[in-house]
């Protein structure tokens, strides 16, 4: 009886460790077949990371003695992080792919020169923009950026910067007015409802255009732009314009059209530098005032009244002369009543 048992019990271990093998087995297959698994899904990655900078490299091209990456009117939501390895580059064009965000490894391009990412959809500049030190133009006009973050001072060398039609852009940091190198800047087509301090205190500004925004003042210290000659104001909501804007010693390019202008100030018949273009054309000005014609347009070489600006330099003078004449009026009809009694 105690051999049967004994029997059954050795029966009992070996079929329990048979089963154990067989389990040890079944993972040791199932680790396999996963690794093998992952093996092949990495291997296909790899392949598919090489196939992407395949097709970026085909986009490399020199340019007026740049390597420049040119990308247009292809899919490319996001760059892959294998682009490091053209930090050669001096250039981005990359126009109408619908691009969502600038990679964090833009700051690797130590040698970038221009980045062009305008007409595509990206959202934010990432802050390590700022260590972009030798960039001169950052053009992102057409995307969708709310905020422009202050690291952005750091790009010390840039000199061109255009934002326009970023649609809920309505603010710029402080630390902005730090670019002095920074000639020509475009906020235009945004939703700025007054000048930003840091731009009147650019020192090196030359080109601005405020277009298509929301401005109802201009700020009385504008004069401090001293290098500003083209300045950009068209479609605001502008009221009134600084006294100080006739100190504006190198503005000779104003354009004023569509705003909501009563009247224009007299200092401004002074600016003599103001030669190149000026428009105040449909605003509401308090006086009716119209050009005589023209006697001989073609002794001038131009083709006649419209090369005139009707609501140019010459329109400007005219109504400031104008608005000088009736104020003298009502001055002297004033004495005059005083003299009576």
């Amino acid at each position: 009886m105690v051999g049967v048992v004994a029997c059954g019990s050795v029966s009992s271990i070996k079929a329990l460790w048979e089963t154990r093998i067989k389990r040890g087995r079944e993972e040791e297959e199932k680790r396999r077949t996963s690794g093998t698994g992952t093996s092949s899904r990495l291997g296909v990655q790899v392949w598919e990371d090489r196939a992407v900078l395949a097709r970026l490299k085909e986009k490399l091209q020199t340019e007026d003695g740049r390597l420049v990456l040119r990308i247009e009117q292809e899919e490319w939501k996001s760059l892959p992080g294998g682009l490091v390895q053209f930090i050669q580059v001096q250039e981005w064009q990359i126009h109408r792919t619908g691009l969502q965000k600038i990679p964090h490894f833009i700051s690797s391009f130590q040698n970038l020169l221009v980045l062009d990412l305008s007409r595509n959809a990206v959202t934010e500049i990432p802050k390590q923009i700022g260590k972009l030190t030798r960039l001169r133009e950052l053009l992102l006009s057409y995307n969708r950026i709310r905020v422009v973050p202050e690291e952005l001072s750091g790009c010390e060398s840039l000199e061109r910067l255009e934002l326009a039609m970023n649609r809920d852009l309505d603010k710029l940091p402080d630390q902005l007015r730090n670019l002095k190198r920074l000639q020509h800047l475009d906020l235009s087509m945004n939703d700025f409802s007054s000048l930003p301090d840091c731009v009147v205190a650019m020192p090196g500004l030359e080109w601005l255009d405020m277009g298509g925004n929301h401005l109802q003042l201009l700020p009385d210290d504008i004069h401090r732009m001293e290098k500003l000659h083209t300045l950009w104001l068209q479609r605001n909501e502008l009221e009134k314009l600084p006294e100080n804007i006739s100190r504006m010693a190198s503005l000779d390019t104003l354009v004023l059209s569509s705003n909501n202008l009563r009247d224009i100030p007299s200092l401004m018949e002074d600016m003599t530098n103001l030669s190149r273009f000026v428009n105040f054309r449909d605003n509401p000005l308090t006086m009716d005032v119209s050009l005589p014609p023209r006697r001989k347009a073609a002794e001038d070489g131009e083709d006649g009244e419209e090369d005139r600006e009707m609501f140019g330099r010459d329109f400007m003078h005219m109504y400031i002369q104008e608005a000088r004449k009736r104020s003298y009026a009502v001055l002297n009809m004033h004495c005059i009543d005083e003299a009576d009694k």
